[in-house]
């Protein structure tokens, strides 16, 4: 089966495939990343991720699409909700910057595959440039993020947009024949959108494929029915389906 938008997050080719969304599941919780796939359990569309979605359509040219696809984003006479307002201004702060529109003039939604460290891996490039892989990013705010275990991190390492460009740097490479840099254009959601351009270091996306690299085969062989899921008993999905088998002792809790 050939890789296009309409087939992309199929249950077929989320089986078929890693992508970095599912790797990035899987890292979360194995037992509610396999769930995902199954269709056991679904991601909630807050108003902030739709925000996000609804600035990706209109600069993949689908925004019509979109709109039909969520109606929640219209008022009962048709107009935009005041947050879907804040994406148009969010849209107008982007196409005003020269620099962040020439990034974002490359193929849209460009779906590459290949494979690492034996594993099938498929991607979808933002803006894909003869010379630069461009993905567009729409954040709370710049801020750094704590991160438990590795504390303030820049937000493109804390969301994990480096592993992003080490895997699309990868498969393109493969798909090419030349390394190409990884850059974000991204803008925030605050009451004055601020906006900016970044290239990840090449040191980084190294670091980053090499984690790759190291897991996805044991994910892999969990969605492939060789190796059990682990649950890690704090996400939506392990609340949702625990069962209980013993009464806990209040001195055990000091420990958790």
């Amino acid at each position: 089966m050939n890789l296009i938008n309409e087939n992309y997050f199929s249950r077929e080719n989320e089986l078929k495939y890693m992508g970095v969304s599912q790797f990035k599941s899987f890292e979360e919780c194995q037992s509610q990343a396999m769930a995902k796939i199954n269709g056991e359990f679904e991601k909630e569309y807050t108003t902030s991720l739709l925000v996000g979605s609804y600035v990706d359509a209109h600069f993949e040219r689908t925004l019509d699409i979109f709109k039909a696809k969520h109606p929640e984003l219209l008022k009962r006479d048709g107009s935009l909700k005041s947050d879907y307002e804040r994406a148009d201004y969010i849209i107008s702060r982007i196409e005003r910057q020269p620099l962040m529109t020439e990034l974002l003039s490359g193929e849209k939604q460009k779906i590459m595959t290949g494979s690492i460290a034996g594993v099938d891996v498929k991607i979808k490039i933002d803006s894909f440039l003869p010379d630069k892989i461009v993905d567009l990013k729409i954040m709370r705010d710049f801020q750094p993020i704590y991160v438990d275990g590795s504390g303030r991190l820049p937000w493109f390492e804390a969301w994990r947009y480096d592993l992003q460009g080490a895997v699309y740097q990868e498969i393109v490479r493969q798909n090419i024949g030349k390394q190409l840099p990884f850059i974000l254009v991204a803008a925030t959601k605050e009451k004055e959108t601020d906006v900016d351009c970044i290239e990840i270091s090449q040191e980084l996306l190294d670091y980053e494929l090499q984690k790759f690299i190291e897991r996805a085969p044991q994910y892999d062989a969990i969605k492939k029915g060789v190796i059990e899921p682990e649950r890690c008993e704090k996400c939506d999905f392990c609340k949702r389906t625990k069962i209980l088998t013993e009464i806990k002792k209040s001195e055990e809790m000091y420990n958790e």
